[in-house]
């Protein structure tokens, strides 16, 4: 029976949707959102690179799907993630060593200490030729150079003995040199010969127990003006954003004049592993795991007393602008004003003024801030875990991503900086520099004023267009890849797996002449056998289940076999052996 609807009153309205209606299926979760909500459970690539394998003797050719490998987790949350984890073992596994990662390199060889005696034999004979004027046999002396240097190489000696000759031009490959007179204003510090050691001081308590601790630095800029809370600037047309801009172009060189000045002061070779990332006021700050202790005021004294010179050309204000930038002409071969067609200087012109003028300035000069936060930790702590999720906290994140922007003035300020850092500089061959009226190094048609290529100058990087996690040469003493080698060498031991079979090809690595067995190369997307993403996703998603089944089934399996082998024991000593 149906009610009936009196004037004036509405219905009472239902708390759940009609079954079937639009809203009661917009309700229901989707199938792919789950799929791939349990793919990032997993850790399964969300965009798998399809490659195509050959089998050169039989002509078989299959489908192997490999993780995209990308780092950022707003493209693939899972590679990320396991990127994030890859980059926590390794601080993890160089941070608190009891002995030196590396050994040092083997004696040479009779073979290789005979090949760069005859290099110098070549040499030599090659100088003679030279003042003899007898080109001749210059050019057979270089050829017999090169077939040198190549034997070298294979004998397993690293670098190159002696750069290349130029004949046509004696200037290429010299690096520009100014004076390494410090700066008046900046303190001096103690210089000390640096031992060959990377493990810091080990202390002993009273009761005779040895502690090796280490610790975690943070340094940051200078400041550019007074900030609120969230870090936007109280009065912006005050706010030096050129400085800001040009402060976090040049922040990995003085990064890298620390960590010299550092090991010069302690003299010890000090291994540090951080990251790179921005304040809320969005200027760079590093965070780093540092071996070995330092004392507070020494990391305070060379923060201090670190700065970097750059040495270009004069840039402080822009000569044009992108609406009137210089033009090219393909007849001159170089870029012209707009209003006398005059050329513009080039590079090694410009910076001929700089090195002969001995009143010269810098362009720019970099210095840390007054923050210089350090703090020891010691090893095995639960201090220690955290510090290595906090220094890993943004890895996974691009630079203006780090921080919500959540306000219009938050989003004003992002603008303001990211405007002045189109027009920075960037490197010698950008091409903001034809707005300072210089060309840059290498100079072409196809240069923009104001819209160069570089990283720098992209908003997500802020500036931090390098690389964001440094990690010293002799930290752990492995590579990202020796890392996942040892990842894969853990789960095949637990599994009882010798060798990846499906994956595997059989031509021996040692040997250069084995004609492979496998030709690879990347599937087209309109390929006939390659299945649809959605297809790919929910096979590697059942491959993953089976492999962390039986994982957790081999762990439970150890954990159960070291239970039964461990001896009856008290509860204290129980404790302490596990």
């Amino acid at each position: 029976m149906t009610a009936l609807m009196l004037p004036g009153l509405d219905p009472a309205p239902s708390e759940e949707p009609r079954q079937g209606s639009r809203a009661a299926r917009l309700g229901l979760p989707m199938s792919v959102a789950v799929l791939k909500e349990m793919c990032a459970e997993y850790g399964v690539c969300l965009r798998p690179v399809a490659l195509r394998r050959t089998d050169l003797h039989t002509g078989h050719t299959e489908l192997i799907d490999i993780p995209c490998g990308s780092t950022r987790e707003d493209v693939c949350g899972p590679c990320a993630k396991r990127a994030r984890r890859l980059r926590q073992t390794q601080i993890r596994e160089g941070w608190h060593r009891t002995d030196e990662p590396l050994p040092g390199p083997e004696p040479a060889t009779d073979t290789q200490r005979a090949l760069i005696e005859f290099r110098a034999h070549l040499e030599a004979a090659r100088d003679t030729a030279v003042r003899a004027s007898d080109w001749d046999k210059v050019a057979d002396v270089d050829t017999a150079i090169g077939e040198v240097e190549e034997k070298i190489a294979a004998e397993g000696l690293r670098g190159c003995v002696a750069p290349p000759h130029d004949d046509a031009n004696p200037t290429a490959g010299k690096r520009r040199k100014r004076s390494t007179r410090r700066r008046q204003d900046a303190p001096d510090l103690p210089r000390k010969k640096i031992e060959p050691r990377t493990l810091g001081r080990v202390y002993t308590a009273p009761d005779g127990r040895e502690y090796q601790p280490s610790m975690w630095l943070t340094v940051t800029l200078d400041t550019y003006g007074r900030v609120r809370d969230d870090g936007t600037p109280v009065n912006p047309a005050t706010y030096d954003y050129r400085r800001a801009a040009w402060d976090a172009v040049h922040f990995p060189r003085l990064l890298d004049r620390f960590w010299q000045n550092l090991r010069r002061c302690v003299g010890w070779n000090v291994q540090y592993a951080g990251c790179v990332e921005p304040q809320k006021r969005l200027a760079p700050h590093a965070h780093f795991a540092i071996r070995g202790t330092i004392p507070r005021e020494v990391l305070r004294q060379v923060a201090a007393a670190t700065y970097h010179q750059v040495w270009w050309p004069p840039a402080r204000e822009m000569v044009y602008t992108p609406d009137r930038a210089p033009v090219f002409d393909p007849d001159h071969g170089g870029w012209l004003d707009p209003d006398t067609r005059e050329p513009l200087p080039t590079w090694d012109a410009a910076l001929a003024l700089v090195d002969d003028d001995p009143d010269a300035e810098p362009s720019h000069v970099i210095r840390f801030g007054s923050q210089v936060d350090a703090q020891g930790v010691m090893p095995g702590t639960e201090h220690a875990a955290r510090t290595i999720g906090y220094i890993t906290k943004y890895v996974t994140k691009s630079s203006a991503d780090c921080h919500k922007l959540g306000t219009d003035r938050q989003r004003a300020h992002l603008d303001r900086l990211w405007q002045a850092l189109r027009t920075t500089p960037c490197n010698e061959r950008c091409a903001n520099w034809l707005l300072y009226g210089v060309q840059p190094k290498k100079a072409h048609a196809r240069l923009q004023p104001g819209r160069c290529n570089g990283k720098t100058h992209q908003r997500a990087t802020l500036g931090i267009g390098g690389r964001r996690i440094l990690v010293s040469r002799d930290w752990s003493g492995k590579t990202l890849a020796d890392h996942r080698a040892d990842t894969r060498a853990w789960v095949r031991a637990l599994l009882g797996v010798s060798t990846d079979a499906e994956h595997a090809d059989p031509a021996d690595p040692a040997d250069p002449e084995q004609e492979p067995t496998y030709a690879w190369e990347l599937a087209k997307p309109d390929d006939a056998d390659l299945s649809p993403l959605g297809h790919r996703l929910l096979r590697a998603l059942s491959h993953r289940v089976q492999w962390r089944t039986a994982l957790l089934a081999a762990q439970d399996r150890a954990a159960q076999l070291a239970t039964a082998d461990l001896p009856a024991t008290t509860d204290d000593t129980a404790e302490e052996a596990t």
